[in-house]
């Protein structure tokens, strides 16, 4: 998410793009972003509360969505995707994920990752290794990493019946979730009101410690108060859960603005309006939830 803090400052190649509206400090319309936050966190609480497999059709749709994005963003380079196999790979290893156990994830990443690079020598040599290479980074970073909601979900058991707060999977996700959006929210208004010392200048200009210390209380007072009081776990796990949080989610967001500088872009879509893509909204959750599901799992559930 790279607007947690500050927004990412246009990066050089997007000068040819067509001039974006100044939104002051705030780096994005917010009256577009708050209205697409509420439509999605309403379809995601509606899921989990009613029937929670309808949540891993949210999830399959985004893994889709994410690879189509990415596919687009990479083609900048001339490195074209195998998007067909990557899409359907990537949603039968979330399912696998929610139905069997990580085990079955390991196993359908390998078979799946198999499969792109059979699937890539139809194409012949020319490209090969760039083209493969650039498909595995995106099985790795998009349904990989995206399979360990599944997991979390799945903590739960009653796997085709379950929801509401009493299944653990369910309060699972609504933690992470939550402590995310913290993260988020806490390092914005701080970053916006206090923002001084860029964290990563040339990655990301905009991008403050201030902010960053913003988002450390927020999310160590939300992994807190989740974990004790939706949860029933120990504080300690509550604070090792925030302290994760801060420092993957920051970690996710340099991570996918240097990939959008390589590739010479500000978003990889526009499908969310006021946010801009959905990999956009994605960065942060995807470093997040393998290390707080693992944490959870051996600490919690």
């Amino acid at each position: 998410m790279d607007d947690f803090f500050m927004t990412d400052a246009t990066p050089p190649a997007a000068a040819a793009q067509p001039p974006q509206k100044d939104h002051g400090r705030a780096g994005r319309d917010l009256k577009a972003a708050v209205a697409s936050a509420v439509v999605l966190l309403a379809a995601i609480g509606a899921s989990l509360y009613f029937w929670k497999p309808a949540f891993m059709l949210i999830v399959a749709a985004a893994v889709v969505v994410a690879v189509w994005e990415l596919r687009k963003g990479l083609l900048a380079q001339d490195i074209d995707l195998p998007e067909q196999p990557l899409m359907v790979g990537g949603v039968a290893m979330v399912v696998v994920a929610y139905v069997f156990s990580a085990e079955a994830l390991v196993t359908a990443t390998a078979v799946t990752a198999l499969v792109i690079m059979l699937w890539l020598l139809r194409r012949g040599v020319d490209g090969y290794v760039k083209n493969a290479t650039a498909s595995v980074f995106t099985l790795i970073y998009l349904p990989f990493l995206g399979s360990f909601v599944a997991l979390m979900l799945a903590e739960g058991g009653d796997t085709w019946t379950g929801g509401g707060l009493d299944d653990d999977g369910v309060a699972g996700i609504i933690t992470f979730i939550l402590v995310t959006i913290a993260s988020d929210i806490g390092g914005y208004f701080a970053g916006v009101l206090f923002g001084k010392h860029p964290m990563a200048p040339v990655i990301s200009p905009k991008k403050s410690w201030e902010g960053f210390a913003g988002s450390l209380v927020a999310c160590l007072a939300a992994g807190w108060a989740l974990v004790v009081y939706l949860l029933d776990g120990d504080w300690w796990v509550g604070l090792c859960l925030g302290l994760i949080a801060v420092v993957m989610a920051t970690l996710g967001d340099l991570c996918e603005s240097v990939i959008k500088r390589d590739l010479g872009i500000k978003d990889m879509s526009q499908v969310i309006p006021g946010h801009g893509g959905l990999m956009d909204r994605l960065d942060s959750i995807l470093a997040t939830i393998a290390p707080i599901w693992l944490l959870l799992h051996y600490a919690v559930f």
